[in-house]
């Protein structure tokens, strides 16, 4: 996976945020990092020839 990266700093930030008494950032963070693991899920399953449809990531609306 090209993208671990991106994960990897991801998963840096929450965990800073979160030891050092930034609650709300460490939420966001933790969704950056559902965000970037379904995309990048969605980029791996086009590039292995799956349906792209079945991975699309759908933007939730509040």
């Amino acid at each position: 996976m090209r993208h671990d990266w991106i994960i990897d700093v991801l998963a840096d930030l929450q965990t800073y945020a979160a030891a050092n008494d930034l609650p709300e950032l460490a939420l966001k963070v933790a969704e950056a990092l559902d965000l970037a693991r379904r995309e990048i899920a969605a980029i791996e399953a086009e590039a292995a020839g799956l349906d792209p449809d079945t991975f699309r990531v759908r933007r939730r609306v509040h």
